[in-house]
């Protein structure tokens, strides 16, 4: 019941569409309707409402996986294998919201802020973040959805291999399905290509 119980508020706390909500009721743009992708994310919160209400859905989408994974963590077995479910709850609520389901977004903040709540487990939220970095400024893959499923991907792996926990190991294998599968979701056709911050794009 406990399990239960934290995989409800991780579902709940991350179907509150921050990057959508804020927009929307403080400068009355719809990010949904105006961005090219459609998405309810932090990214288009930044593109269209402004940096103010871009750095504040930031820390809320952080904040709303971080908060029930890390309480949870505090009361639960973190080695019992369903703390994997609660682990993904938040990220499936923001992927798949109860009130706006067709609508839900990219998943990725929330997913950082699941990845910070494990502290003081720090290694899937560094092999996150690194992934992330390396093909954003070194090996530059674009566009954003071949990068991110890249990333996860190699996520996924190295966690498999890095992280001794196998309940973390599984919540952080489910969450990345989740964030795949909605960037599959809102594939718009985008030619893969990969380059240097020194070289010409490679396509």
């Amino acid at each position: 019941m406990k399990i239960l119980f934290w995989i409800v508020i991780g579902y709940l706390s991350g179907s509150v569409l921050y990057g959508y909500l804020l927009p929307k009721y403080l400068c009355h743009v719809d990010v949904t309707e105006c961005s090219r992708d459609g998405n309810p994310g932090t990214a288009n919160a930044f593109l269209h409402a402004g940096v103010p209400v871009g750095i504040a859905s930031l820390l809320l989408e952080l904040g709303k996986g971080f908060v029930p994974v890390f309480f949870a963590a505090r009361v639960l077995d973190v080695y019992q294998p369903l703390f994997g479910l609660v682990m993904a709850a938040p990220v499936l609520g923001h992927a798949f919201p109860w009130w706006k389901r067709e609508h839900g977004g990219k998943a990725i903040a929330v997913s950082f802020g699941v990845l910070l709540g494990l502290a003081p487990e720090w290694r899937p939220v560094l092999l996150l973040a690194f992934f992330y970095l390396l093909f954003s400024l070194v090996v530059v893959i674009t566009p954003h959805f071949y990068r991110s499923v890249v990333t996860f991907a190699l996520f996924s792996i190295c966690c498999m291999q890095l992280v001794e926990n196998r309940a973390i190991v599984s919540g952080c294998i489910l969450l990345s399905a989740v964030v795949v599968w909605k960037h599959f979701a809102r594939y718009q056709g985008e030619r893969f290509g990969i380059r240097s911050p020194f070289r010409r794009r490679i396509s």
